[in-house]
């Protein structure tokens, strides 16, 4: 049974536990939410270097009580050099997925803890920005141990084709994947590290630190250029927001699909289920879902160029939409089947400031581009971006890609406040909404919500015909009563598959204390203060 931690003063779930330590020890030390937040995001870019990086992109959602939630937007657009001609010249029909032509779009995670880090000054915060990264500094000096995670990844993508040069000097021991345990000194990106702790966020993207990136990604092939990193800012944006029967829920706008997320459970709403983990719960998210996907697939790009995407939340539109779900029956689905290594990270304080935070490369171990003299890896987040001039997201020079990545946050009528996410591509909406539905709808703790198999529409690893993965732990009578009703279903030789997330949920109750757990299928620990 997954446990459910207790926090009397606060709590902290990440899904490696050294970011969930060092979030807690700010906390102890009378750091908020959002000071902790940036430590544990500094310290997880380099002890999950398979799941995101400082070379990554990065959204927060931030919720002081009384106040608006806000949002922070840290995506870097693409590069000057990033035209569809250039790649087309280079006889791709797509745009790559590994090696420096991936490697297109500017890394916003690191501008995002700036903003993030005068926000929670805003807020009363007073640890120093050399306190906040101490711990990543340490840790990628001295060497990261290597997790069960990290290990089976870079077994997996050992083979891959091709690594760029310094991924295999960088990740993998004489050609080979790390063993569980062992341990890999990150020495240049420490040093990155140390040097931004002392002379500022702002160095990343304007300063020395900035012209050694540039200088780097220019002699790796890469199109994006210094004056990329010079005109990138991370912004402050206005969430979505979506009214339940009993409660408020908010996500991240474009260029994230935060929207999708916020329709599955608006539609699974209204279908009235009673009862959790039958085919009722499972079904209904499920063909919301598709529902939910479509609007993303046809909607979601650079939010300088969508339309007023509230209107997709609309009771109205909510109430046709639902009615249209047939509830015995799946509707025909397209799979997409993006695969994405992110991490989602929560944290509430004291005083109840809650954050939901999420950072990301995209794929495992992103571009595998590693810079020579930073030791940052970098994103593949452009390889979302498409070569047709008329689709939804063109690759476009200064065009922000669609994002897989969304951050949830929750306010129930009773003052509930609930941060919870995973990672997980396609299937991040899929898992938060299993999560939330089977807590908030179903009375499950949130270790066991957490726990419960999990499931995942669209197309998954090593398979091209199946709608549907699922964990081996379901019921086989609810797996066959779904096959009868029009869902193909691949059944997957796993109980706990790193392919169904990595969630992670704090609630915290009126009398302020917190309950939290993390996912046993993570390296994670939800820390209680």
């Amino acid at each position: 049974m997954n446990e459910t931690v207790v926090g009397e003063r606060g709590m902290a779930v990440a899904p490696h536990r050294a970011a969930a330590e060092v979030a807690a020890e700010v906390l102890r030390a009378g750091g908020n939410a959002v000071e902790a937040t940036i430590a544990a995001a500094a310290t997880i870019a380099v002890v999950y270097p398979h799941m995101n990086s400082i070379g990554g992109d990065a959204f927060f959602l931030i919720a002081e009580p009384g106040k608006p939630v806000r949002a922070i937007d840290a995506c870097g657009a693409a590069g000057t050099l990033a035209t569809i001609d250039r790649y087309r010249e280079k006889g791709y029909d797509t745009v790559p997925a590994r090696g420096p032509d991936a490697a297109l779009t500017v890394a916003g995670a690191v501008s995002g803890w700036k903003l993030a880090g005068e926000l929670a000054q805003a807020l009363g915060g007073r640890m120093s920005r050399q306190d906040l990264l101490a711990d990543a500094v340490r840790r990628s000096r001295e060497g990261i141990v290597v997790s069960r995670s990290q290990s089976e990844m870079a077994a997996e993508n050992r083979d891959g084709a091709p690594w760029p040069a310094g991924f295999a000097e960088t990740f993998l021991v004489d050609g080979k994947a790390p063993e569980i345990g062992s341990r890999l000194k990150l020495e240049r990106l420490s040093d990155t590290l140390e040097h931004i702790a002392h002379v500022g966020y702002e160095d990343f993207y304007r300063g020395d630190v900035a012209a050694t990136i540039a200088a780097d990604l220019d002699s790796v092939g890469s199109p994006v250029t210094r004056s990329d990193l010079a005109k990138h800012e991370a912004r402050m944006a206005t969430p979505l927001s979506l009214r339940l029967k009993d409660a408020t829920v908010y996500n991240k706008t474009a260029p994230t699909q935060g929207l999708a997320s916020l329709i599955i459970l608006g539609l699974f709403d209204r279908l009235g289920v009673k009862q959790g983990e039958g085919f009722d719960h499972i079904h209904g998210i499920i063909e919301a879902t598709k529902r939910a996907f479509a609007v993303r697939d046809a909607e979601i790009t650079d939010p300088r160029h969508v339309g007023d995407l509230s209107r997709f939340l609309a009771s109205d539109w909510l109430d046709r939409e639902a009615e249209a779900i047939d509830r015995k029956r799946a509707a025909p689905w397209g799979a997409c089947g993006n695969d994405s290594d992110t991490i989602w990270m929560g944290a509430i304080d004291g005083n109840g400031l809650a954050v939901s935070f999420i950072q990301s490369l995209f794929w495992e171990y992103g571009s595998g581009v590693v810079l020579p003299r930073t030791g940052i890896l970098w994103q593949n987040r452009g390889s979302s971006f498409s070569l047709d001039p008329n689709s939804v997201n063109p690759l476009t020079p200064g065009r922000k890609p669609f994002h897989t990545l969304n951050p949830p946050l929750a306010f129930f009528d009773d003052e509930r406040v609930m941060t919870y996410g995973s990672m997980g591509g396609d299937g991040q909406p899929q898992f938060q909404a299993a999560v939330f539905t089977r807590y908030a709808r179903f009375g499950m703790e949130l270790g066991e919500a957490i726990e419960a198999p999990r499931w995942r529409l669209g197309r998954t690893w090593g398979t091209e015909t199946a709608d549907m993965a699922m964990e081996n732990r379901f019921d086989p009578d609810l797996v066959d009563a779904l096959a009868k009703a029009g869902h193909r279903i691949e059944v997957l030789d796993l109980a706990y598959a790193d392919g169904m997330g990595h969630a992670g949920a704090i609630v915290r109750r009126p009398d302020g204390r917190c309950f939290g757990a993390s996912d046993p299928r993570s390296d994670g620990a939800a820390v209680p203060v």
